[in-house]
């Protein structure tokens, strides 16, 4: 780290530190008031004939912590400055910043704003213009001089871009942008690596004419590049590079992340003392390296560092075809068993659907399959064979085996690498030749380099090919006297391999060997993912469109609006509008990759860049100015001040005392309301003076201290779930309300789990009402019509999930739903005609309040006349479902003229305060479960309205 530096933008103001002293002076002459005690008459007595003493000093620690607020407020003022700027540039003209905003930039992009934003301030200081050009854009006139704000809004925007830089061009536009005019300063802000024409790009700098050229070069350690990944057969291969010139070695970790962003699995990439290539081995299952979506160097800082694959790394799709029924009796002859079962674990096979091969072939085909495999299949008709080639030209790979089927061909077979003689070769039989024999070692040329065969393994009969000159570069394996076993012939951009033995044991125990399983492994890993594609696609499938492209810290992101689509089997080179990324679709995309195998990275070499060139640093320490935090230091220590002053004069103790009085539980809130009201002090505004001017003196302000009455009630409200009524200022219908209510919440606490606190009355009118889920509100038409803002509040209420239940229990012999209209009904539609409330139906016989806790049929309460009104739940299209809605389906509001409360009410003895309207003893019973369904009701909401329920409910009901 460099060494931190200091300066002072207004020095001559450090002089006021000489004042100190004399401040120290002023301390001293003018101390803290002093304290004042109360004492014991008697004291008094005793000191009433002493001279009044004033103390001579103020305690040192006071004094030091002044002095420490002036000195602070000095410095501050004095304009510090931590790792101040040094001047850059020189001269007069233009500046000109040529910054690199390619994929190497990111490593140190926040240092390179950082000095281009100190170059840009220097020229604003300077009144010169600045022409900004990056070399990663391609935008015509952006090297035009413009004033210095303008480019520090454009420095502002920029960004690192996912492509290589292009040097040249950029010069070139700014060539063009000052047509000959005199250039004062260049500066060159690389990202220290070497580019395709960087010395052209050098050429025409030189020729600008620029009085001096700052040239800066980052360092490089640490960038690396992966430029190919290698699905080999036993382990999955990636290449990586890193700049010539390195004297270290370095280490990283290649993790291999699958679609999902997850690891799959993670090596190490090492490169040894001045090595620029190094490779890092996944030696995992093909199963989990068919899920890699894309390797990375962990920590990844550019788009280099990460190696997208497509889809030819993911599992090929095999299509079997067989000359002949499988046997499901006997499995192990199916001509297809073995192929099966070796190819199963990595590769998704699918099989014919029909016999008929015409049909079944390109039917197959259309699945798009990697690999085709036939097994003894002769003759193949027009059609099948006419898709097959098409297939295997396309660069698809076409696997057959020998056969009776195929022996007894007699005319000529296009889908055959060698020419077959007609009929088999038998070993070991009557007729024998020889002996059986044993396949040779593979040749090191062959696809099948590697694999090892069993001695044991042997072969017994198989299909000849005719001699020809082109044989023996056609055979990929053959048996110990020199004769193929399996034989292979590119058509087109695929393959025609030919197992010259059948699939199923009977010529040859070659397909129950481990070797069968690493040769057709074989053919497959060279096999595409995305097979052959039919030679009449779709035009639109020559292009591919832009899916995910990288940005330049190496994530996937959504393509931007510059990015164009891709010509399918087109080479593309990288730029800004064909990004690295991912074109296609979901369904099937290509990969282009930021380097390729063949690329190199090389560090930015020594060119003359123009006259007076000075090789520069980047800058990676900010400049701080020290005096915003100088300044709250100070305002830091004021606060400390004023709370020694507040102490010294007593303020603490009396804030004690008035806690003693007012009791312990008090003191937290009168700190809390001596915290706020020196908060208010500290910031006055409109409100709090005008509130001044309208209040009368012995008068309290509406924004006063909080009450305590309130702060307890709400504390109390909230300590546990209580019912709650609605005060309506007569005291009788208010008192028949809490015994209702007390009646009941004694009823729920010895039914239920739910143990709720005593009733409390609220005031509409200023009560918080949002701490209760269920308001009683007796309709009387004696107690006064509530104020519009109460309506208010109590809609508000509703609205924020809380239920209102209206129990017009004056009107119990009318019933609510009776045509003509009480005065109780009068009084409700005058409350509830200000609110917005839904349409209102009668409790059906399926909703949620029929079996919350009790199964009911009806609510009824000290009265049996009046339904129970809630809000209208519209069933569905097919009128199978009730859908939930706000508030978890709860109704907000429901009416009733049953007289709820009296039917639950009990004295102080727990005796009934009043008789239902009938003789059936049950009535009270029912009147206290429809209470303790309509409370389990709004705490629970609808949930027992799933269907899951249904069942057991059926079951108790006995149906």
């Amino acid at each position: 780290m460099a060494g931190l530096s200091l300066s002072f933008g207004a020095p001559l103001v450090l002089a006021g530190l000489l004042a100190l002293p004399v401040i120290w002076w002023l301390l001293k002459l003018t101390p803290p008031r002093p304290q004042t005690e109360a004492f014991p008459p008697l004291r008094i007595l005793q000191r009433v004939l002493k001279s009044e003493e004033t103390p001579s000093k103020s305690p040192w620690w006071l004094t030091l912590l002044r002095l420490l607020l002036a000195a602070l407020i000095i410095f501050a003022l004095a304009a510090p400055t931590l790792n101040p700027r040094e001047t850059l540039i020189s001269g007069n003209g233009p500046v000109a910043l040529v910054i690199d905003n390619g994929w190497a930039s990111t490593t140190n992009w926040d240092e390179t704003v950082s000095t281009a934003g100190t170059i840009i301030g220097q020229a604003t200081d300077a009144g010169r213009p600045v022409s900004l050009v990056f070399t990663a854009e391609n935008t015509d006139n952006d090297a035009t001089p413009v004033e210095a704000a303008t480019a520090l809004e454009r420095l502002a925007a920029a960004s690192p871009r996912p492509i290589p830089v292009d040097r040249i061009a950029a010069f070139e536009r700014l060539a063009t942008a000052l047509e000959g005019d005199q250039l004062g300063s260049l500066a060159f802000l690389s990202d220290g690596l070497d580019a395709e024409a960087t010395d052209a790009a050098a050429e025409i700098a030189g020729q600008l004419g620029a009085g001096e050229t700052l040239l800066y070069e980052p360092s490089i350690e640490g960038i690396t590049a992966l430029t190919a990944a290698d699905n080999s057969t036993d382990a999955l291969v990636v290449d990586a590079i890193r700049p010539s010139g390195r004297e270290t070695g370095y280490q990283a970790d290649i993790l291999a992340v699958d679609s999902q962003g997850r690891e799959v699995a993670r090596t190490q990439l090492g490169f040894g003392t001045g090595e620029t290539e190094a490779q890092a081995r996944f030696a995992i299952p093909v199963e989990l390296r068919n899920d890699i979506a894309r390797l990375e160097v962990e920590n990844r800082e550019n788009a280099a560092e990460v190696r997208l694959v497509d889809d030819s790394f993911r599992r090929r799709r095999v299509a079997l075809v067989s000359g002949e029924a499988a046997d499901l009796a006997q499995p192990l002859l199916s001509p297809l068993y073995y192929i099966s079962r070796a190819l199963e674990p990595f590769a998704d096979i699918v099989r014919a659907q029909s016999a008929d091969l015409s049909d079944a072939i390109p039917n197959l085909l259309e699945q798009r399959p990697s690999v085709v495999v036939l097994a003894d299949i002769g003759v193949l008709p027009d059609s099948a064979r006419e898709a097959l080639e098409t297939f295997v030209e396309n660069g698809g790979y076409l696997v057959r085996f020998a056969g009776p089927r195929l022996a007894a061909t007699t005319g000529e077979d296009t889908l055959v690498p060698v020419n077959l003689r007609q009929g088999e070769r038998q070993l070991g039989g009557a007729m024998s030749w020889v002996e059986p024999q044993t396949v040779a070692p593979m040749d090191g040329q062959s696809p099948f380099a590697g694999i090892a065969v069993p001695d044991d393994v042997t072969v017994a009969r198989q299909v000849l090919a005719e001699p020809s000159v082109e044989l023996s570069e056609r055979t990929w394996a053959s048996l110990a006297d020199g004769t193929p076993l399996v034989t292979a012939e590119s058509l087109g951009a695929g393959t025609i391999v030919l197992f010259h033995v059948t699939a199923e044991a009977t010529w040859s125990n070659l397909p129950i060997s481990g070797a069968f399983v690493d040769m057709l492994r074989r053919i497959v890993s060279q096999s595409r993912a995305d097979g052959g594609a039919p030679a009449d696609a779709d035009e639109a499938a020559k292009s591919l469109p832009p899916y995910r492209v990288l940005s330049a810290d190496g994530r996937l992101i959504a393509p931007g609006p510059d990015a164009e689509p891709l010509e399918t089997g087109s080479e593309v080179a990288v730029d800004a509008a064909h990004p690295p990324g991912l074109y296609g679709s979901e369904d099937g995309y290509r990969a282009i990759n930021l380097f390729a195998a063949d690329d190199e990275l090389a560090p930015l070499p020594a060119l003359e860049w123009g006259p007076n060139t000075a090789d520069m640093q980047y800058q990676n320490e900010e400049a701080v100015d020290l005096a915003p935090w100088l300044l709250a230091a100070a305002l830091f220590l004021f606060a400390l001040d004023a709370l020694a002053l507040l102490w010294l004069n007593g303020g603490f103790a009396r804030l004690r005392s008035l806690a003693t009085r007012r009791g312990e539980t008090a003191l937290p809130v009168v700190l809390a309301a001596a915290f706020g009201a020196s908060v208010l002090a500290m910031t006055p505004g409109p409100a709090m003076a005008q509130e001044t001017q309208d209040t009368e003196p012995g008068e309290q302000a509406s924004s006063g201290p909080l009450d305590l009455e309130d702060m307890e009630r709400a504390i109390r409200a909230t300590e546990t779930t209580h019912l709650a009524y609605v005060q309506t200022g007569d005291s009788a219908v208010d008192d028949l309300s809490a015994s209702g209510l007390s009646g009941l919440t004694q009823f729920i606490a010895s039914k239920t789990a739910l143990e709720p606190g005593d009733p409390m009355g609220v005031d509409i009118e200023t009560d918080e009402l949002a701490f209760y889920p269920l308001i009683y509100w007796p309709i009387d038409p004696t107690t006064p019509m509530p104020s519009d803002d109460a309506i208010s509040r109590i809609d508000a209420y509703m609205k924020q999930g809380g239920t209102v239940l209206f129990d017009v229990a004056s009107d119990a012999m009318t019933g609510f739903s009776s045509g003509n209209a009480s005065s109780g009904e009068m009084r409700l539609r005058d409350i509830i005609g200000d609110l917005d409330i839904p349409p209102l139906e009668p409790v059906p016989q399926d909703h949620v309040l029929t079996k919350s806790f009790y199964i009911l049929e009806e609510f009824v309460g000290r009265y049996t006349d009046s339904e129970l009104w809630v809000e209208s739940l519209v069933e569905d299209a097919e009128g199978e479902m009730r859908p939930a809605r706000g508030g978890d389906g709860v109704s907000s509001i429901m009416i009733t003229s049953n007289d709820f409360a009296s039917a639950w009410a009990v004295d102080d003895a727990g005796l009934f305060l009043f008789p239902t309207n009938t003789s059936d003893p049950t009535q009270r019973e029912l009147a206290y479960r429809a209470g303790v369904n309509i409370v389990m009701y709004v705490l629970t909401g609808n949930y027992k309205a799933d269907q899951v329920h249904i069942p057991a409910l059926l079951e108790r009901l006995g149906q």
